[in-house]
């Protein structure tokens, strides 16, 4: 039985779609486990009828949601929380979603400041009534994702790395929680530590570090010892590197590779006879992982029953 996933895009630019098609191989092996029912990126699905017969969001149910972008108007807060509604699982994708990203520079400022510096002050354009019309209500600002429905899985990054994503839906589907690099760009840079005691002055990265090409990065000296402003710090670990002590970095376990181990596992054993065409067709179909229950939380009705007793508040008004 195929997992079914529902995607959407709400604030956000879809960066996050073009990494999941990224994935390159990876994501052509997906398709034979997930099954998309909902993706505005590849499937033309309206919301809502031409002449009116239909109200409201309605998306069907699926095993996984994937969101990303943040949450802006009233438009992404219903799709959101239908989403919540009819996904067992939702993964909120990208630095938008999880953090609320470059979109969220906006709450700096009130609305009425955003409103009067785009439609009545700029230079470029003739001053406007605010959009009443169509256009989405505003929200006071832009929320995280989890500021507004539960979150179960949070894969940040602008965008997340192909190998992020394989890794997630990896451990989705073998029933197991997801694990991403947790420290910083530092803890993992295989670059040559010295101490920064030299350094005297930093400056700007206008010219390349001198390094052979040829030579491994371990014999290349920190970028910070060398007086070179570096975000490794203050920057999450996770640039498509393999396993590092006990952390589990993306590209070690692969959908090609769980592909492969799950037609050995069905391949019937030496001197059985050969199935009928029906047997052989029900062989070639992706199982469900034993495992997978325990990650998407038992039955449908049971999520709904836990969603709607916690009022959907778990993350509301959680930042000033």
């Amino acid at each position: 039985m195929r997992l079914t996933v529902a995607a959407e895009w709400l604030n956000s630019c879809a960066g996050c779609e073009m990494s999941l098609l990224n994935m390159g191989e990876d994501f052509i092996a997906c398709l034979r486990i997930l099954s998309f029912v909902h993706m505005p990126m590849l499937i033309d699905r309206k919301y809502f009828e031409p002449m009116g017969e239909k109200i409201g969001f309605e998306f069907p149910e699926a095993d996984l949601g994937i969101i990303s972008g943040g949450i802006r108007n009233e438009e992404h807060l219903a799709i959101a929380e239908e989403m919540r509604r009819k996904c067992r699982v939702i993964v909120a994708m990208g630095t938008c979603a999880t953090h609320g990203g470059i979109p969220a520079l906006i709450n700096m400022f009130s609305n009425d400041e955003l409103f009067r510096r785009y439609y009545r002050t700029t230079v470029a354009t003739d001053a406007a009534d605010t959009p009443a019309v169509v256009v989405p209500p505003l929200l006071d600002r832009t929320y995280a994702l989890d500021e507004k429905i539960r979150v179960d899985v949070h894969l940040p990054g602008c965008p997340p790395h192909p190998d992020h994503i394989s890794a997630v839906l990896t451990a989705l589907m073998n029933g197991e929680q997801p694990r991403l690099p947790t420290k910083s760009v530092c803890d993992t840079c295989p670059a040559r530590r010295e101490g920064k005691g030299a350094v005297q002055k930093m400056r700007r990265y206008t010219r390349n570090l001198r390094h052979q090409a040829d030579k491994p990065l371990t014999e290349m000296k920190c970028l910070l010892e060398n007086g070179l402003l570096c975000m490794g710090p203050v920057t999450r670990a996770g640039c498509a590197r393999k396993r590092r002590g006990s952390t589990v970095y993306p590209g070690e376990s692969s959908l090609q590779g769980l592909l492969w181990s799950r037609s050995k596992e069905r391949q019937p054993a030496a001197g059985h006879a050969e199935c009928s065409g029906e047997q052989r067709h029900r062989h070639q179909e992706p199982a469900r992982s034993p495992g997978l229950p325990a990650v998407f939380g038992g039955t449908r009705e049971a999520e709904q029953a836990r969603v709607e007793d916690e009022g959907q508040a778990a993350g509301r008004n959680r930042r000033p």
